[in-house]
């Protein structure tokens, strides 16, 4: 999520950030109506830790893409479990933007990410399911294949599986063997099911 800085005059910069910048300054400036104001804000608030929840209330109801990725670079860096319950709650976001870059950042996150992925792979929503899914694509965590088996084995949604299954081909082992042919069964009326388990027997043999 790179930084996308405002086309503004030095002069303008020295200004906007000649506001109040100890935390509950900047805090405030996170609802300012100037999208420059809030995106410094955003990005100075890297040194307050204890502004995480105020940025995790700003992300759902910022407008501005610029701010937003401040926003959530921020996040990133800073971390911690409040950090992550926000990025959570974006991935049931009505915006499929805010859901997308939500991904983006947990898969920026793998150590605070991981002990929550149980919880995710098994939410009510197959969405939040599927995305999941999507984030342990990056998350270089060695249960990502203990995860994807047990998914396939589990989830009754063929959208949830297909996810999983076309990962799997990607990243796994002959360690999935039995749980891709189960599967095939499972799902023995769903064409992609069976195309796709079918070429990640195929390369997860030469693993």
């Amino acid at each position: 999520m790179a930084f996308i800085k405002k086309n503004t005059t030095p002069r303008a910069d020295l200004e906007e950030r000649a506001l109040v910048r100890d935390c509950a300054g900047l805090m405030a400036q996170l609802t300012d109506a100037d999208p420059a104001v809030r995106r410094w804000a955003a990005r100075d608030l890297l040194g307050y830790p204890e502004a995480t929840a105020a940025l995790v209330s700003r992300i759902q109801v910022e407008e501005e893409l610029s701010v937003r990725e401040v926003i959530l670079t921020t996040l990133t860096r800073l971390g911690g479990p409040i950090a992550v319950a926000g990025l959570v709650d974006c991935l049931r976001s009505e915006d499929a933007q805010v859901r997308n870059e939500a991904i983006m950042a947990m898969k920026a996150l793998p150590d605070e990410v991981s002990p929550i992925m149980g919880g995710l792979l098994t939410d009510a929503d197959p969405d939040v399911r599927i995305m999941a899914v999507n984030i342990l694509e990056s998350l270089r965590h060695p249960k990502v294949e203990e995860w994807l088996v047990e998914v396939i084995d589990r989830d009754q949604v063929v959208n949830v599986c297909g996810t999983a299954v076309d990962l799997l081909g990607e990243l796994g082992t002959p360690i999935s063997h039995e749980a891709l042919e189960r599967l095939k069964l499972r799902f023995a009326d769903e064409p992609y099911i069976q195309f796709a388990a079918d070429l990640a027997l195929k390369r997860t043999a030469k693993a």
